[in-house]
């Protein structure tokens, strides 16, 4: 595997390089799983999280063994290679240092074959479609589920009855929480929580952070959004960085002000799904247009 060991607070990490002389797409992705298994055998385990358009299937590192059920996901859209590899310096430090009471499935990459080819987009059987605006949603979607990835992911949280979920991104510097969608109803009944799970996100990194659609823009057809919509799941999305290319170092100072964040988020995540989670606003299909599909 190319690249040199990293580490954060002197923790062992890994070995890995995501820059793009050095690329070696998603089989290196799987050798850094297995190896890291391999280094932390008491701790984790290979997870296939289930097919993929690519023909390639979605694997994960569950860490720990505990009741409570947490994920991190990166890589919806293949070219933010940089969340891969923050995702994977988030796995190989709670592989050291497990959270107590839970296990972590902690997958790298989603969409396979844009990681593959440095596409934002993933190649299904009806063309290319955008993985995070094909779930399912109050206020529409580009899909639901043209895709395999995320009907694999989606029958992944539920099976694995996922209470917090983090996704992540890269493109500008935010920390975000439902609802991002076409909407001005933008409030949910646990804003207050929301935040609160935010601060500790960003408590390094220095985050901005608040609610999707007023940081961001709305977007329609999202994981965060149907994951909170359809099971109260605690849904926060991390967007990493400053663009979508970053260099090695770059990545390594994502890590550095986001691997503390995750997991000081995680290890005071509720011991439960929120229980109304129910979409009661107006959607507003004008708003639509404001989505510009690059974060």
């Amino acid at each position: 595997m190319k690249g040199i060991i990293f580490s954060i607070a002197g923790t062992f990490l890994f070995s890995f390089s995501v820059q793009a002389q050095q690329f070696g797409g998603y089989a290196e992705i799987k050798n850094f799983l297995s190896l890291t298994q391999a280094r932390f055998p008491a701790t984790t385990r290979i997870v296939d999280v289930g097919p993929s358009d690519s023909g390639d299937r979605i694997y994960a590192l569950a860490i720990g063994n505990g009741p409570l059920r947490n994920l991190v996901v990166a890589t919806h859209h293949g070219n933010e290679y940089g969340s891969t590899g923050v995702a994977a310096f988030f796995a190989a430090h709670l592989a050291s240092q497990p959270i107590a009471g839970q296990t972590v499935y902690v997958i790298p990459v989603l969409n396979i074959w844009g990681y593959n080819g440095r596409s934002r987009y993933e190649m299904g059987a009806k063309g290319y479609h955008d993985p995070n605006r094909d779930y399912p949603g109050p206020c529409g979607t580009e899909g639901p589920f043209d895709l395999k990835s995320t009907a694999s992911l989606a029958k992944f949280i539920a099976d694995q009855s996922i209470v917090t979920s983090a996704t992540l991104h890269t493109f500008w510097p935010v920390v975000v929480y439902p609802w991002g969608i076409s909407t001005h109803d933008t409030a949910t009944p646990y804003d207050n929580f929301f935040i609160k799970m935010a601060q500790f996100a960003t408590q390094v990194s220095g985050y901005k952070y608040g609610n999707n659609t007023e940081l961001i823009y709305p977007a329609d057809g999202t994981f965060e959004d149907y994951a909170f919509w359809k099971h109260g799941i605690w849904s926060m999305l991390f967007e990493l960085g400053s663009g979508h290319s970053p260099t090695q170092s770059s990545i390594e100072e994502m890590a550095r002000v986001n691997v503390p964040g995750l997991r000081s988020m995680l290890e005071n995540s509720p011991p439960r799904r929120a229980a109304d989670h129910e979409f009661r606003g107006r959607c507003d299909t004008q708003m639509r247009s404001l989505d510009l599909h690059i974060e």
